[in-house]
């Protein structure tokens, strides 16, 4: 069998023994924090970067407001919808399906509805959605890779057997049925997080470099993270639905991958350079708009 046995681990990754902690009765979980560290980073560095685009400072953390709630409902609806079993099988339990601290948001419900909830904060502080996109998607990256330390606390998302020197240990009370013999995998939410700081790094010096603009810098973290998440995805182990022989979140980021290529290609070549304004009306209309006394 491919990677280490339980009594062959010479070199590996230990997990963290807990991933909960008790403040007197509340429990303060280790997912929970890091996917509160993650919005907080997001929100920081999408600060500066809306700012180095000529807004005002406090639009991002109004426009989060809507976005982040929204995206843990539609994070959670998708990680319910390609993981049914755990809620709707033999032993599933449905009121485990409220339960985001326990770990569990799919990143494609996050972002369709995020951006919903995007969408209805920039409408409401009048100014234009690909630009607030392109300011905040370095961040999400970033808030995406700080988010996977959870799944490190919690010892799962897990790849196949290895005995790589990077080798994660899980206990056994954490091994998928068939694997119970095996004792260090593949830390793949290792290699997201890491590739996630990339691809967040990469954009930020092509948006230097090239002045993206309408929407491309989101595009471009589509197609970058979808690249990663896809080879990423085949090494999983975690039960998840399968389609044609491959899991759900391999056709999910082929086909989102496609999407934002093209997306990217259209942006470019209908409107191309950066956006003057990141606000729906220029300031000077909007002075000459107003009523005078």
């Amino acid at each position: 069998m491919t990677g280490a046995s339980v009594t062959g681990v010479l070199a590996s990754i230990p997990s963290p023994p807990v991933g909960v902690w008790y403040l007197g009765p509340v429990p303060v979980r280790a997912y929970a924090l890091a996917i509160l560290l993650g919005i907080v980073v997001a929100v920081w560095l999408g600060e500066r970067r809306w700012r180095a685009r000529g807004g005002e400072p406090g639009v991002v953390t109004d426009v989060a407001v809507w976005a982040v709630p929204f995206g843990v409902v539609g994070g959670r609806l998708y990680h319910v919808v390609s993981s049914p079993d755990a809620y709707f099988g033999p032993n599933g339990d449905l009121a485990r399906i409220p339960q985001v601290w326990t770990g569990g948001l799919g990143i494609w419900g996050a972002i369709a509805l995020g951006a919903v909830g995007a969408w209805i904060g920039c409408r409401r502080a009048g100014v234009r959605l690909p630009v607030f996109a392109d300011a905040v998607a370095p961040g999400i990256l970033l808030a995406q890779a700080i988010g996977r330390l959870g799944n490190y606390f919690n010892q799962e998302l897990f790849g196949g057997p290895t005995d790589l020197p990077w080798a994660l240990q899980i206990d056994p009370a954490h091994r998928p049925v068939g694997f119970e013999d095996v004792a260090t995998f593949h830390p793949t939410f290792l290699y997201e997080a890491l590739w996630n700081v990339g691809a967040a790094l990469l954009l930020i010096w092509l948006d230097r470099r090239y002045r993206l603009g309408h929407g491309r810098v989101f595009w471009g973290y589509i197609v970058l993270y979808t690249v990663g998440r896809t080879w990423i995805e085949l090494l999983r182990v975690d039960p998840a639905e399968h389609v044609l022989g491959l899991r759900l979140n391999v056709w999910t980021s082929l086909l989102l991958c496609l999407v934002g290529v093209v997306g990217f290609l259209l942006s470019a070549r209908l409107r191309p350079g950066r956006e003057e304004s990141p606000y729906r009306r220029e300031r000077l209309s909007m002075h000459d708009d107003a009523p005078t006394s």
